[in-house]
């Protein structure tokens, strides 16, 4: 029994060891590529998302989307990240922009009448995510090179970097047979883009 209470003990120790060598500064354990950090950066509280830009033909009945896309991805922010959602002209950390390019209908199938029995909704949004204290796009893939020892020789060209918007789809389907409607996918669409939008705001493995 003594040996297999000293085995117990002894092992207890090793793991406080390697769990207190795993802490890092924050509180947090970091074991390989795993980490109960958040998984959002928790230098930034606050965003403001102005309403979208609609770039749409508004004749075809696209006035107007730019709202509900815009409070669809308020929703996201605020019920999936920490950061809490300013108004548009309220002073944030970051700030977040989208235009809507593209906003059509496809027909998937029709019946024997040849009415619609299945079509398509296709949405397609450029954001950009900008952190108002440094400038930094946010939404850019980093530059694993600037982390490198040789960074001083990887710096960009002198004057203002280039931003390029983050290309974000999605599609909604509906059947009329069964009640549904353009606003049914057009529904579907918004959330979608909006889930895209948040999962962008995330850290970088």
């Amino acid at each position: 029994m003594r040996p297999t209470f000293s085995c117990l003990v002894l092992f207890m120790l090793g793991l406080i060891l390697v769990l207190t060598g795993c802490q890092t500064w924050d509180g947090q354990l970091t074991l390989g590529r795993y980490t109960t950090r958040p998984n959002y950066e928790s230098s930034i509280r606050t965003v403001r998302i102005p309403v979208f830009i609609n770039k749409t033909q508004v004749f075809q009945g696209n006035s107007g989307i730019e709202n509900e896309l815009t409070q669809a991805v308020i929703r996201e922010v605020e019920s999936k990240t920490p950061f809490k959602v300013l108004p548009a002209n309220a002073e944030a950390d970051t700030e977040l922009t989208g235009v809507i390019t593209s906003f059509t209908k496809g027909i998937i199938n029709r019946n024997q009448l040849n009415e619609v029995r299945e079509a398509e909704t296709y949405l397609t949004v450029e954001v950009v995510w900008k952190d108002l204290r440094t400038g930094e796009i946010l939404s850019q893939p980093h530059r694993k090179d600037l982390d490198s020892p040789n960074a001083a020789f990887n710096l960009p060209e002198p004057g203002a970097p280039e931003i390029k918007p983050v290309k974000i789809t999605s599609t909604g389907s509906f059947i009329p047979e069964l009640g549904q409607s353009t606003s049914t996918a057009r529904q579907v669409n918004f959330d979608r883009i909006a889930s895209q939008i948040t999962r962008m705001m995330e850290k970088p493995w």
